[in-house]
């Protein structure tokens, strides 16, 4: 009796290990001590020591049932920038820099390409968003998970000069809102897309005109990472005076969560475009248009408030680093509420 024989192949893991290697290598930067394989990922802090006064962000999340679409599509290589993303832009929702990220794989039988792939888009998700890949986990549970199956998550440290800390608490009636334009569903709300769609094959290799692609390939498209764009704008002189993830919860839920007591914020739904993947979900499955304001982004996966001066000016340093950007909305006063209109 050995290890292996229990459903634990030790050797997979080395050797899952030594093909990740590549991948990780590309995440590096200068302030990363030490090789891949040790103990604890080592990260000097002496940059940090230029700011004022420093403070630590940090964020842990996963791409929830996502997963199965990965599974049914036998394509691996982008959830892992959905993981990345999840943490990285609530670290950027702050004003922060992502410094490093760290990655769990939890795996039914450990098929050394497939981790390798899976890690290969942690290590894409980390240079889109600046941050080191230092260290992670992968775990076989024979017994508990089959073996086809794994779940991934993850877990960043960002930093930002307090000065710079976003908090809300500055926003004013007049104030407007812009949305930057997210690359469709994202990581949320899967559990409701695995009711409205088949999740086979055939069904998500099926073409769809409105679509321009297959329902497999609109749904899994990665989560939009927004630390280049809120950076430019940062560096533009603009102050973001609120930022808000849209993401579980939609836009009743985290729209709010960058608001101070006494204001609302009002967003015009016809001010954007909309992915056709949203009204094709909507349609299908015959959800009611409130409950995918509650759900999904449906189109924005940020929304930030600046003052109405600096429109114009935010949107060209969000658009010059790669991304389209709408005023979507403004500030009133009244109650902490995001409210939607035509």
């Amino acid at each position: 009796m050995d290890y292996k024989s229990s459903g634990v192949d030790i050797e997979a893991g080395y050797k899952s290990v030594e093909l990740m290697k590549a991948s990780i290598k590309e995440t590096m930067r200068p302030e990363v001590l030490g090789g891949i394989g040790g103990f604890a990922g080592a990260f000097d802090l002496s940059k940090v020591k230029e700011m004022d006064d420093p403070v630590l962000l940090s964020g842990t999340d996963g791409c929830g049932t996502k997963v199965k679409l990965a599974f049914v599509m036998d394509k691996h290589d982008t959830i892992g920038i959905d993981a990345v993303a999840m943490c990285v832009n609530d670290i950027a929702c702050s004003g922060g820099e992502p410094l490093f990220f760290l990655d769990y794989i939890a795996c039914g039988k450990n098929y050394p390409e497939k981790i390798a792939t899976i890690v290969s888009g942690v290590a894409e998700g980390c240079k889109q968003s600046g941050a080191a890949l230092v260290g992670g986990e992968t775990a076989e549970h024979p017994g508990l998970m089959p073996e086809d199956d794994y779940d991934l998550a993850g877990f960043a440290v960002g930093v930002v000069d307090r000065k710079d800390l976003i908090t809300g608490e500055n926003i004013k009636p007049g104030d407007k809102l812009i949305g930057i334009a997210s690359t469709g569903v994202h990581s949320n709300g899967f559990s409701l897309v695995r009711k409205v769609f088949d999740m086979t094959k055939e069904s998500l290799d099926t073409y769809y005109d409105e679509l321009g692609t297959t329902l497999g390939e609109a749904l899994i498209a990665p989560t939009r990472i927004y630390v280049k764009a809120l950076k430019n704008v940062k560096d533009a002189g603009i102050t973001v005076k609120g930022c808000s993830h849209i993401t579980g919860g939609g836009f009743y839920e985290n729209i709010p969560r960058m608001l101070p007591d006494g204001v609302k914020a009002i967003v015009n739904k016809n001010s954007y475009d909309i992915p056709p993947i949203f009204g094709l979900l909507q349609r299908e499955g015959g959800i009611d248009e409130e409950m995918m304001y509650a759900t999904y982004n449906m189109g924005l996966g940020m929304i930030i408030a600046v003052d109405e001066a600096d429109v114009n000016k935010a949107i060209a340093a969000i658009e010059a680093a790669g991304d389209k950007a709408y005023e979507v909305g403004h500030i009133e006063a009244g109650q902490k509420e995001a409210v939607l209109v035509d």
